[in-house]
């Protein structure tokens, strides 16, 4: 378990117990209650560290992205959510093959070329889950159980412009493109508010990926890459949400 991560999130939920321990003159005691059934839009942040053999090939990554879900007057959970996955350390080399003695890539001008690797993919699936209240307001506990397609790949990112062999469909023979199943879990504080206006969710989430390769060959390895990974991801995220709540079948109030 990452310590910072844990320590961050204790200091979320501190800020977040004293932000809805306030009361505002523009939030008036009269608000609608939030009981019943609704749609929650979001948009989350987040920051993850890797592990497993995701950590072979990637260092610590940020994602953004959304979803929507179905929240029952029970508080129970059913939605759809996604987000892309964005880093700037990459371990491994795809294009050590390319490379002269130095380490440098000479381009079709015969000038050394300025290639630089990333970490790119994103995650899309379906979770289910249950918020559990704290007290008389519909804020607490969140504990979510999803599942859904993982893919990530390195960016050939060639600011030169000159390396023909990483260009079109060149370049998937050194991406490493990889994909498969992804179960994910998340554990957090989730805020509803009375009035309606200020609702968001932190916490902690963990993914495992059972992927391979996605591409034929590799050019570096000289073979297809065809092992079985376990690609491993836990970190914090931070989510804004918008809520839609229903009030018979004709309203709709957010």
């Amino acid at each position: 378990m990452c310590k910072n991560c844990i320590l961050l999130l204790l200091v979320l939920l501190s800020v977040a117990f004293q932000a809805a321990a306030q009361k505002f003159p523009e939030h008036p005691e009269t608000a609608r209650p939030n009981t019943g059934p609704a749609i929650l839009t979001h948009f989350s942040v987040g920051f993850q560290l890797p592990a497993g053999d995701m950590a072979d090939r990637f260092g610590a990554n940020g994602s953004f992205g959304g979803g929507a879900e179905w929240i029952t007057p029970g508080n129970f959970i059913l939605g759809l959510d996604g987000h892309y996955i964005f880093g700037g350390t990459v371990k491994e080399d795809p294009l050590a093959i390319l490379r002269t003695p130095e380490g440098d890539i000479i381009g079709g001008n015969q000038l050394i070329a300025d290639v630089a690797l990333r970490e790119r993919g994103y995650y899309i699936g379906g979770l289910i889950g249950k918020l559990f209240p704290m007290g008389a307001h519909r804020s607490g506990i969140r504990v979510s159980l999803g599942a859904g397609m993982l893919t990530h790949w390195i960016r050939l990112q060639d600011n030169s412009s000159t390396v023909v062999q990483i260009t079109g469909d060149y370049a998937k023979g050194y991406d490493r493109r990889t994909g498969g199943l992804m179960l994910q879990q998340f554990v957090g504080w989730q805020h509803l508010s009375d009035n309606r206006r200020s609702n968001w969710m932190v916490g902690l989430e963990f993914g495992q990926g059972f992927t391979q390769s996605l591409r034929s060959w590799d050019f570096s390895e000289m073979r297809k890459l065809d092992e079985k990974r376990t690609d491993l991801r836990f970190g914090i995220r931070l989510t804004w949400t918008l809520p839609f709540y229903m009030s018979g079948a004709e309203n709709i109030y957010y």
